[in-house]
């Protein structure tokens, strides 16, 4: 096989395994927007923070084809952990599921936040810098074969590996 001939049969090949994603899968949500401070309902209730501790409810459309299920993620980036700090972690959401109701009940899989509770734990920065909450929904190719005993990292990377297309919405909180 000639040179140019391989690397045009690789480059299609590798077009045709890469996951169609979907320009119009979106996250939705009545109680938070992109860019804005979170209402004190989703903030931590301990560690210094007074909130409701409850989470947003959330919504999503626009699910590519081939979707399993659904990953549904909450981080902070900006915590001065040296690796972020992991506030809501939920996966195998069934893919007929397309939202989950405020106060954060889930038919599927959580497993336990940064702060060692189980679901989700909400925005409590150390007093003044601004942080960000990245709240991401992953529509998957499949359902995760793990359990609630991984670390959020290891789901993590399961949930990167097999998502088909994601959809976040970036709130902010300090006090």
């Amino acid at each position: 096989m000639a040179r140019t001939s391989f690397f045009a049969a690789l480059m299609v090949a590798t077009t045709l395994a890469a996951p169609a994603l979907a320009d119009t899968f979106t996250l939705t949500s009545p109680d938070i927007a992109e860019g804005q401070q979170l209402r004190s309902d989703f903030v931590f209730q301990g560690f210094g923070c007074e909130g409701g501790n409850v989470a947003p409810t959330l919504a999503w459309t626009g699910a590519p084809e081939g979707t399993e299920s659904f990953a549904v993620t909450v981080y902070d980036p900006d915590a001065p952990t040296g690796s972020g700090w992991w506030h809501w972690f939920a996966f195998n959401i069934p893919a007929d599921v397309t939202e989950l109701p405020g106060g954060g009940s889930v038919n599927g899989v959580q497993l336990s936040n940064d702060y060692g509770a189980q679901g989700f734990g909400g925005a409590c920065p150390p007093p003044g810098k601004v942080h960000r909450y990245e709240f991401t929904v992953h529509a998957l190719g499949t359902t995760l074969e793990i359990d609630n005993s991984v670390s959020n990292a290891l789901a993590g990377f399961m949930v990167n590996a097999n998502s088909l297309a994601s959809s976040t919405i970036t709130a902010v909180y300090n006090r």
